[in-house]
């Protein structure tokens, strides 16, 4: 067996360096979740400058369509997105599950993923439809408004047998899946509804096979187009399914399926909302070493061949020009528009591998060399050291955390005055005359939010008007919660200052 460092062993003295300079106990990242909130808002909401909204959602066609997230600085509700933002958010949860606990956060994790999963729930009114999408991005991208004052078009879209979207079914059936686990132990009812639902939407988008954005239009495809198609999230339902029933017929699709599915084929250099080979491959990985299947090792084996292509990429420990494009600054890049969201799901899919490598005393093996888990894990820590402030602007881009972080957010509620504050009605177009081109920072901070950051030489223009670095979106914070809270166990381990990671969990009072 390989003898590997303890985490105690590898730090070093880089470990304090953003330890002490991050002021305030008022941050985390949970937070964010509660200002994305659509829907009549709980009695224990924290985000006080927010109230209730899109309150009618559905009633047209008959359904209830209250609740779920708005996706980012918009009030349309996307299917794709959300649910992919709560498979993240219980994964991490599943991962990290103790150290969140040991924060004192984990009931807040728990809400934020069950507001997501009630919203699915209502959405998923028979076994062959779930609704897709509240709201029309053309139209609301005309509006600057609080959401409170919504006057938009809450037209409502759904995939049927008529209309397919295997894709959308697959990363609800997948976040269902997920969740379903995250409540096993602490609401067994609500897991084993979760559980039906998810088994529902697989067979439907199993059955059903199409692209959802092919089936629903530029109402979609405009925003949160498919590109990869769906076969990775019916890949990635199926694993998700597996973990959550330990039913070999759900292990057997994604074995039966891993080469006409591209889950053995695809070596993939990004983790998104709409690219999930990578995530399904290092699902695959951690159900290797296990006496029971010992059987599918030949495929599961292969399926790890493509995770550590996907983490040696990050790595920059490929040959060939096929590693993920870096900063100056250090900051992995792979395209212009919201970057960060790649960068926190990058540093997930880094720190839970290590973990599995350190588990199983092995080492990452990229053609330019073995990589051992200690490694990985310092370069997940220092994206995240990127994202809180170690970079050359010196800035966080994680809202509201530290001294100097975007203060002019590209979101429509934060940049107005709060409804609780000022009730009167802002218009359409009010809002963009008064309000999204002033120079003043938003009234409101949006705590939590992690922003599309910076172009490829590291500059960054905190400017309302510049969508594509200042917004934020659902599930650019979702996976570092996970991550937040191993990197808070490690501050808890050295015991080297009293606050640091730990404050991005830390309620705001």
């Amino acid at each position: 067996m390989i003898s590997l460092l303890f985490e105690d062993d590898f730090l070093g003295d880089n470990y304090t360096k953003l330890a002490n300079p991050f002021s305030g106990s008022y941050y985390h990242s949970l937070l964010y979740f509660e200002a994305q909130r659509s829907g009549r808002l709980p009695y224990n909401q924290r985000v006080l400058w927010r109230d209730h909204s899109a309150l009618t959602d559905g009633l047209e066609q008959g359904v209830d369509l209250v609740g779920g997230y708005y996706d980012a600085g918009d009030h349309v509700k996307f299917g794709l997105p959300m649910a992919f933002t709560v498979t993240m958010l219980s994964w991490g949860v599943l991962e990290y599950g103790d150290a969140i606990q040991n924060v004192g956060e984990f009931q807040h994790a728990v809400e934020s993923i069950k507001w997501g999963t009630d919203y699915f729930i209502k959405a998923h009114t028979s076994p062959h439809v779930l609704w897709a999408e509240v709201g029309d991005g053309d139209t609301d991208h005309y509006c600057w408004q609080r959401p409170e004052d919504m006057t938009t078009s809450r037209q409502v879209y759904k995939i049927d047998e008529e209309n397919p979207g295997s894709d959308l079914a697959g990363e609800t059936a997948a976040a269902m899946a997920a969740a379903s686990i995250v409540f096993r132990k602490i609401n067994p009812h609500y897991s084993h509804l979760l559980l039906h639902h998810a088994q529902q939407l697989f067979e439907f988008g199993d059955r059903y096979r199409g692209k959802y954005d092919e089936n629903l239009g530029q109402v979609v495809k405009s925003y949160y187009a498919s590109v990869s198609g769906y076969k990775d999230e019916l890949l990635w339902a199926a694993l998700w399914l597996y973990k959550a029933t330990d039913n070999p017929v759900y292990l057997n699709y994604a074995i039966d399926n891993a080469k006409t599915f591209g889950g053995i084929g695809w070596a993939i250099t990004e983790f998104s909302w709409d690219v999930k080979f990578a995530g399904v491959q290092i699902l695959a990985t951690q159900l290797l070493h296990n006496e029971k299947r010992k059987q599918h090792v030949e495929i599961l084996e292969k399926y790890r061949a493509k995770a550590e292509y996907y983490l040696c990429s990050c790595l920059n420990k490929n040959n060939n020009g096929s590693n993920v494009q870096r900063t100056p600054g250090g900051l992995l890049y792979v395209r212009q528009w919201n970057n960060m969201q790649y960068v926190s799901s990058a540093a997930f899919l880094l720190t839970i591998y290590s973990d599995f490598l350190r588990s199983k005393n092995d080492l990452l093996s990229c053609p330019e060399g073995l990589v051992r888990p200690d490694e990985i894990l310092r370069f997940a820590k220092s994206q995240i050291d990127y994202i809180l402030g170690s970079n050359p602007k010196k800035m966080s881009y994680l809202v509201g955390y530290g001294s100097k972080y975007p203060k002019k957010v590209h979101h429509r509620g934060a940049s107005i005055v709060s409804y609780r504050e000022n009730k009167a009605f802002i218009g359409c177009t009010q809002g963009y005359d008064n309000w999204y081109g002033r120079s003043e920072p938003n009234p409101n901070v949006l705590v939590g939010a992690l922003v599309g950051g910076p172009d490829y030489h590291d500059e960054f223009n905190d400017n309302r008007g510049n969508y594509m670095q200042t917004e934020a979106c659902t599930y650019n914070t979702a996976p570092l919660v996970g991550v937040f809270a191993r990197l808070n166990h490690l501050d808890h381990i050295h015991e080297i200052v009293s606050k640091g990671y730990s404050s991005l969990f830390a309620s705001s009072k």
